[in-house]
């Protein structure tokens, strides 16, 4: 999930959550607190072992590059 798709999910659960307020709080404040609340989220949701997509496709990438090297390396050694 992207920061913004997180934050917007936060912002769509807190105007949810705190419907018959959002009349009196600026649209502003709500997304401040999704920009300010959804670093500590992520957190959250790393120490329980996810990560984001992002993430996930880079890690991906290095894995697929290290593997290509690793097979370079025994081929070489094989001749």
């Amino acid at each position: 999930m992207s920061n913004k798709d997180l934050s917007e999910a936060i912002k769509n659960i807190l105007e949810k959550e705190l419907k018959s307020f959002s009349k009196l709080i600026p649209n502003d404040v709500l997304t401040n607190i999704g920009k300010n609340v959804s670093p500590q989220i992520e957190n959250i949701i790393e120490k329980n072992g996810f990560v984001k997509k992002s993430k996930y496709q880079n890690l991906e990438k290095i894995i697929d590059d290290l593997e290509k090297r690793l097979s370079e390396l025994e081929k070489i050694k094989a001749d």
